[in-house]
């Protein structure tokens, strides 16, 4: 199987932990026998947030080294990357962050977020439980955040709110400097009622975060919701500044249950006996819960299907109902997309998240928003067997 994850450059600081996960769960099926009798052989390759490379390395892992799927990929930009080239060959991708929908690839499983699982119950939970009334739409300048905002914005002015209060501003990917940015934000939330809703990616969240609390803004101030922060990422940071700011996630290291205590003790464990940096000091959060189940939702799937063939996986992913760490999820029965809990999360001081709201039960993904699309618009499927 590949592994296809940004082990250096920008991304490397969330994506790093995605081939850890996928390395861990390929261990345990290989200890419990395997799958169809074979062991799992994990060929890791290291893209580098580098974009064009990606497509490069899932053609490697594809023609060279005969993978029956692969699990990688965080950046929009890097599947999109990819995508032609799953298709091309006929081969699956396992993809395991939130996303901006838009997209529906029979060569892909999307075990992250669609809009509606993610974007919108974070707005709503920003309008409804804290009253805000002007959005400052800060992302990365590539296709998740730019994506993401349309749907937003549009969710926000069917909401009532006005357009003159919400502004977008986009920077790199890599970008250190928001002192300008940040200024902009104090005096935009100066009347009160505001919030930032959050796509930066990658280490730029470091110095955003850093700058924010430099410039004396509080969570009490200007709230920021974020979607791109986990409990990985405020690993990298200096996190007392940053209690009270907002997640919204499937998935967070504090859920309370047997199972998900298990994967957190696994995972440490897991990463101390490796000598992987960090060791039991390590984290869980929402990406790396998505690229472990994916990973046995696949073997689920080869096993009911009898076979390794990609068409018959397919067919056999789809309905299928699994456990995860956080409790029984479900594969949508055509989307390609996964019916997941929705929480959003409050820093604490700890680097963990206080879950202060949560769906009634799984959301169902919508891999198109309605709030971009017409009943009945939504483009077909990519991808799939060639005739």
């Amino acid at each position: 199987v590949g592994i296809l994850h940004s082990l250096s450059g920008t991304m490397a600081i969330s994506e790093t932990s995605l081939r850890d996960v996928v390395l861990m769960a390929a261990e345990e099926i290989n200890k419990s026998g395997g799958v169809l009798g074979h062991q799992i052989d994990p060929v890791v390759v290291d893209p580098a947030s580098n974009w064009p490379l990606f497509a490069e390395k899932a053609r490697q892992l594809i023609t060279d080294d005969k993978v029956a799927v692969t699990f990688g990929c965080w950046t929009s930009v890097s599947r999109k990357s990819v995508l032609p080239v799953y298709e091309e060959y006929n081969q699956l991708l396992f993809y395991p962050v939130q996303y901006e929908g838009e997209e529906q690839s029979l060569n892909v499983f999307y075990t992250g977020a669609s809009p509606n699982q993610q974007l919108i119950p974070a707005a709503q939970y920003m309008i409804n439980e804290l009253g805000m009334k002007k959005f400052y739409l800060l992302g990365t300048d590539y296709v998740f955040p730019r994506t993401a905002n349309k749907v937003l914005k549009a969710f926000l002015i069917s909401e009532g709110v006005p357009e003159a209060n919400i502004v977008e501003e986009y920077t790199p990917f890599h970008h250190q400097d928001y002192q300008t940015i940040v200024g902009k934000i104090k005096q935009f939330s100066a009347s009160g009622s505001a919030c930032v809703m959050s796509t930066i990616n990658g280490d730029s969240n470091v110095p955003f975060y850093k700058e924010f609390a430099n410039q004396g803004l509080t969570a009490e101030d200007c709230p920021i919701m974020a979607f791109s922060v986990a409990e990985d990422e405020l690993r990298a940071m200096d996190v007392p500044p940053l209690v009270g700011h907002f997640a919204a996630w499937n998935y967070f290291q504090s859920i309370r249950s047997r199972e998900n205590r298990a994967f957190v003790r696994n995972f440490k464990r897991y990463c101390k006996a490796k000598g992987l940096p960090g060791g039991s000091k390590r984290v869980t959060d929402d990406p790396i819960e998505a690229a472990y189940f994916g990973v046995y939702v696949w073997k689920a799937a080869v096993e009911k299907a009898g076979t390794f063939d990609v068409d018959k996986v397919r067919q056999a992913v789809y309905g299928l109902e699994f456990d995860s760490p956080s409790g029984t999820k479900r594969m949508h029965d055509n989307n390609q997309h996964t019916l997941k809990p929705v929480y959003v999360g409050e820093i604490k001081k700890d680097g963990q998240f206080k879950i202060v709201w949560d769906s009634e039960g799984l959301v169902s993904p919508d891999s198109y928003s309605r709030y971009l699309h017409s009943v009945g618009s939504f483009p077909a499927p990519t991808g799939g067997p060639k005739k």
